[in-house]
């Protein structure tokens, strides 16, 4: 009896044990067809508990890349709004400044405001000074510089037909500016001289005074010998595109240069021409005006240059007749990137609302 009871304890820590053991254990061979397919059907707890976690893992990892891709979609799309917007707001600028006329504020003298930290607004026929303010101010001039270069070229007598080449020397080194005249181009003279005053190409202004007969140096001195033919004491010219702050003049004398300019129909020509289509390396690039006004059925333009570089501001001087009259405009340091041409469209405002202005220097011319 004692001996059966210790084979049954025996027995049964056994199958205990070997119980135990078949949660971990690799499952058995089944060693018949209706085994086997019952092995095969069923996986065991641990593969089944193995492929669990195998995809709980898989799919916590997948969501950890949404999250983290999530901000970077964000920004994008951020980005993308704001661009929209940006752009919106620019077309709702332009369409605001179509719509809406520009105003002609007055201060107590009667006289338009204007942007312009300096100006200065002559009758040419009579003589007579209609708008000053620090007309005597000597300040930089930028590329109002290129109408004496023109000037200068054009009195040399030199072939406008001769081809010109830009070089490494015409690149601009100070100011970094931009040009699609690259190294190695060829335009005729009267091109380059076209684009300098009409689109105010720096790389042209600076391959004219290149090849100016005794090079450059004999150009910037022919440039100031001109200035004081005409009368331009507060002036001095350092180089032909402006991009010095060293140009210097006043509006009283960029008012005659400007007339002096207007004498010259290639100088009437090229910078109150609206566009023009030039080949360059056998593909054609459109060169516009720098001023929009020339585009204006409000204005008739004889002479016209445009000027920017930071020590000078926005400038703008022009030859527009009114009331079949001459007049010289020069604005200089404009506040703001259309507002030259704002304070320019005050002045024509200003003359139109009493036309007895330029009425009386007329009469006055005829007695």
């Amino acid at each position: 009896m004692r001996l059966r009871l210790l084979f049954a304890m025996m027995v049964a820590l056994a199958l205990t044990l070997t119980g135990g053991g078949f949660a971990v254990a690799a499952p058995t061979k089944c060693t018949s067809a209706s085994k086997a397919k019952a092995c095969k059907s069923a996986p065991t707890a641990a593969a089944s508990k193995g492929k669990s976690a195998s995809s709980a893992y898989a799919g916590k990892r997948q969501a950890g890349k949404k999250r983290a891709a999530r901000p970077g979609r964000i920004a994008n799309v951020k980005r993308t709004l704001a661009g929209r917007l940006a752009v919106a707001k620019k077309q709702a600028a332009r369409a605001r400044a179509a719509d809406d006329p520009v105003t002609l504020r007055l201060d107590e003298h009667g006289q338009p405001r204007l942007s312009s930290s300096a100006f200065y607004v002559a009758n040419q026929n009579t003589g007579e000074i209609l708008l000053q303010k620090n007309a005597r101010a000597v300040m930089p001039i930028a590329s109002i510089t290129k109408l004496m270069t023109a000037i200068v070229v054009l009195e040399s007598g030199s072939n406008l037909h001769e081809m010109l080449t830009i070089s490494d020397d015409d690149v601009d080194y100070l100011k970094g500016t931009h040009s699609r005249l690259g190294v190695g181009t060829r335009l005729t003279r009267e091109d380059m001289l076209q684009l300098a005053l009409m689109s105010s190409e720096n790389r042209a202004a600076s391959a004219l005074s290149r090849h100016y007969p005794g090079g450059r140096a004999a150009f910037i001195e022919a440039m100031n010998a001109k200035a004081r033919l005409i009368g331009m004491t507060d002036s001095h010219f350092y180089d032909s595109t402006g991009l010095t702050p060293r140009n210097v003049s006043s509006p009283r004398d960029l008012s005659r240069l400007v007339i002096a300019a207007s004498g010259y129909s290639k100088i009437r020509e090229f910078s109150t021409t609206e566009e023009r289509y030039v080949y360059i390396n056998g593909q054609p690039r459109r060169f516009g005006n720098t001023n929009g006004l020339v585009k204006s059925a409000d204005w008739v333009i004889s002479v016209s240059k445009t000027g920017y570089i930071s020590e000078a501001g926005r400038c703008l001087v022009m030859q527009a007749w009114m009331q079949d009259q001459p007049l010289v405009i020069v604005l200089m340091d404009a506040n703001g990137r259309n507002m030259r041409t704002v304070d320019a469209q005050r002045v024509r405002l200003w003359l139109e609302e009493r036309p007895e202005r330029l009425a009386a220097t007329r009469r006055e011319q005829q007695g």
